[in-house]
């Protein structure tokens, strides 16, 4: 099958941890790779978003991302909506010149949504989109982000007119369910995965070496710098608990350099409660760089106010490391509560000290915990999800051209 995917906004080729880069960038590179293996052909289009990006970027023998330019390489992702149409005209004008003809199409996030179900139109192939995000959730979350009617009416649509939804749990699939009034049966739940040959448990102590933090009781974070993803809550819950435990608390991502609004907000705030040389900002982390932060880790802390998935709380699973997380969308979907970590309500940072407090007081409980989350990430792996991907590509391939043909 020839299959080309959608994403827009967000490179799977970027650096991981900085402003609009994440758990999505991974989902897309992984599947990618992993979708060329079972002898499909991938080609990867997302907008060019560094003067340097060469045209084709080879993941595997059969997958590629494909950079097409689209508005200026400085454009704020709240505009791109604008150059949609330029997107899509590089898309065809590449297709074209080389002769490529797509079986299906698979979007992600909103954005590339609108891009794909013209293209799908146009081409004449199934489309479905994964938005790893929702306006409707984000706004109940209440992040202080602002989601304009532009991008709820813009999922809708794309909703409406798609082959297929997939999302990662069951709680995405209720959500659309319920905000939007899109049938469950339109909907798909396959879960995300990690790659567990690039995250596997390494010895705590060498780890702290490797990446230059003294050998003592260490909390981490990893992820992007937003207001979605709860850090004042963390902030909060260390500064109260770091007293009584000699304790440092990592956050890995964000830019260091550059105008980095949360990021530079959150580390003045630091300094102003007095705890600036026990927390360390260590910016975004390569990939394979980053099973040393979770190997070296004690507790893996997730306090966002919305997860459709949580993909790097899966990682540090998969590096033996328990989790401290909010019980929100999808990350009850893989943490079981007092076995590979704790889940705590949302936006409520006593139960958090007290969950962080209880293990990072109990050696014998993070290891016993670490051990339970690692057996838990070893079942989830990108092959799998691959494989079920597929199964689904066909079975809604197979139907849309029987319901062309009816």
């Amino acid at each position: 099958m020839n299959i080309a995917i959608v994403s827009y906004h967000g490179c799977p080729v970027a650096r991981l941890g900085e402003k609009d880069t994440g758990g999505m960038n991974v989902y897309v590179l992984n599947m990618a790779k992993e979708l060329s293996k079972l002898g499909n052909n991938v080609d990867v289009f997302t907008r060019r978003h560094d003067i340097t990006d060469p045209q084709i970027v080879p993941l595997s023998e059969n997958s590629r991302v494909i950079h097409i330019p689209a508005g200026l390489i400085s454009e704020k992702k709240h505009n791109l909506h604008e150059y949609i149409d330029d997107f899509v005209e590089g898309v065809l004008d590449y297709s074209k010149s080389n002769s490529y003809i797509y079986d299906y199409i698979h979007s992600h996030y909103w954005l590339s949504g609108l891009v794909a179900g013209k293209l799908s139109d146009i081409w004449n192939i199934p489309h479905t989109v994964t938005f790893h995000t929702l306006a409707k959730t984000k706004v109940r979350a209440r992040t202080g982000e602002e989601e304009g009617l532009i991008r709820s009416e813009s999922e809708l649509g794309i909703m409406a007119s798609a082959t297929g939804i997939l999302v990662l749990t069951e709680a995405e699939r209720l959500d659309i369910n319920r905000l939007y009034k899109i049938p469950l049966d339109k909907i798909k739940v396959i879960p995300g995965g990690v790659n567990t040959e690039t995250f596997y448990p390494e010895d705590k102590i060498t780890s702290r070496e490797q990446i230059n933090i003294p050998n003592k009781l260490t909390l981490l974070y990893a992820g992007r710098i937003e207001p979605i993803k709860g850090l004042d809550i963390l902030v909060d819950s260390f500064n109260a608990i770091q007293a009584n435990l000699d304790a440092q608390l990592i956050i890995v991502g964000g830019s260091l350099e550059g105008d980095d609004v949360e990021l530079k907000r959150l580390k003045t705030y630091v300094k102003k409660l007095g705890i600036l040389n026990k927390v360390r900002f260590v910016g975004s982390v390569p990939q394979e760089e980053l099973r040393y932060y979770y190997s070296a880790a004690d507790i893996f802390v997730f306090p966002s106010h919305y997860e459709s998935f949580g993909l790097v709380a899966l990682e540090s699973m998969a590096c033996g490391t328990p989790v401290v997380a909010s019980r929100v969308g999808g990350i009850p979907s893989f943490i079981d509560d007092a076995e590979t970590g704790y889940l705590i309500p949302m936006r409520c940072p006593d139960p958090f000290i007290d969950k962080l407090e209880i293990l990072l007081s109990n050696q014998d409980l993070r290891e016993n915990m670490g051990d339970a989350a690692l057996s838990k990430a070893k079942i989830m792996n990108w092959e799998t999800t691959a494989l079920r991907l597929m199964d689904y590509y066909e079975g809604l391939l197979s139907k849309f051209h029987m319901m062309k043909a009816g």
